[in-house]
């Protein structure tokens, strides 16, 4: 078996974090490599595929730079016919997810950024040079590592929701609320909990009317919190109530929400537009297997205000897998450039 390479930085994730990252460090010269994760089921049905969480959205109107505009020929110009040529054509004035992704994977590879399409199946940050095991088998060493993995949205395992995902059921109302086929329309928010009521207040923006949909008699949200929600006059909050499935169709999307009661039962019918989960993200450190300081809610730990150092030297962490209050695309590849800049001077020190 060959001796394990020896990697200056490796980046493990592939969101705007890990691209952002990879797109400094390799103007650093230093020579960064990219487990941008496996293509499989598994990833699949876990939200972890290649890309990240964007590349599972339509429309990203809220990333600065990609104001609306034919992008289809830039598109064209931007990235490899191998890869544009498994893109849908472009559609519509904005940017989407996959299209802003693949931008940015193809400016780190411009600098000169190595991607392996493989998970890192667990890692050993006992001592240095840190090891990884890749999925498909053998080792890498590193000098120096930045996770940048992200953190999966909660769902609630609904055939009619992964039906319907990305057209009219969304876990991100920053992200997808604003868009035109939200506004004006009524909507469902699945959740009791702050970052319920918080989705639920920024739709009232939007939507005609908002129902906040939460199984429990009492809403888990702080009291100053929900009592936003009781003040809000377009939101409306259902009780003792699950969302049982979600109705629609081929043309339209969503168009509907079937509700049960979880006490006293019956069922409910609503015509709505849209619905959104708000129950919760999980990040994706499982594979860390206790390497690194996490929090209670398992994000990895920032160890230094403002900087993006973990719990071990010479590992650094970027994007949703440590942020569980903004989790934005524009933040995460805000932390990805920091921990890339990290990492430089780490290098630069510890080399």
């Amino acid at each position: 078996m060959p001796s394990p390479t020896l990697e200056t930085l490796v980046i493990i994730g592939s969101g705007p974090a890990g691209w952002s990252a990879a797109t400094y460090a390799a103007r650093a010269q230093l020579k960064p490599l990219v487990y941008e994760g496996a293509i499989s089921e598994k990833n699949r049905m876990a939200g972890t595929l290649p890309l990240g969480q964007l590349a599972l959205t339509s429309e990203v109107e809220n990333y600065a730079g990609f104001p609306h505009g034919n992008l289809g020929g830039f598109l064209d110009s931007a990235l490899p016919k191998e890869r544009r040529m498994m893109m849908p054509p472009h559609e519509g004035q904005g940017v989407t997810g996959p299209e802003l992704m693949e931008l940015m994977r193809q400016q780190a590879v411009n600098f000169g950024t190595r991607i392996v399409t493989d998970d890192i199946a667990k890692v050993d940050f006992s001592a240095r040079p840190f090891k990884l095991f890749p999925a498909e088998g053998g080792e890498v060493h590193a000098q120096c590592v930045i996770v940048a993995t992200g953190a999966s949205a909660n769902w609630l395992g609904l055939p009619s929701e992964e039906k319907f995902k990305n057209r009219g059921v969304s876990a991100c109302a920053v992200c997808d609320g604003a868009l035109p086929r939200f506004r004006n329309q009524p909507l469902v928010v699945v959740g009791g909990g702050d970052s319920a009521v918080e989705e639920a207040t920024y739709l009232s923006k939007f939507a005609s009317r908002v129902h906040l949909v939460h199984r429990r008699d009492a809403l888990r949200a702080s009291k100053i919190m929900a009592q936003r929600a009781f003040d809000n006059p377009k939101i409306q909050i259902h009780f003792n109530t699950a969302l049982a499935e979600v109705l629609g169709d081929d043309a339209k999307g969503v168009t509907g929400v079937r509700l049960e009661r979880t006490a006293g039962g019956g069922t409910e019918t609503l015509d709505v537009a849209g619905v959104f989960l708000a129950i919760g993200h999980t990040p994706n450190t499982a594979f860390l297997a206790g390497q690194l300081e996490l929090t209670p809610k398992k994000y990895i730990v920032w160890k230094q205000h403002f900087r993006t150092a973990t719990s071990v030297e010479g590992v650094f962490a970027a994007g949703d897998v440590a942020d569980d209050y903004y989790r934005q695309a524009i933040s995460a590849a805000g932390t990805g450039c920091m921990s890339a800049l990290d990492a430089e001077r780490w290098l630069a020190h510890h080399a």
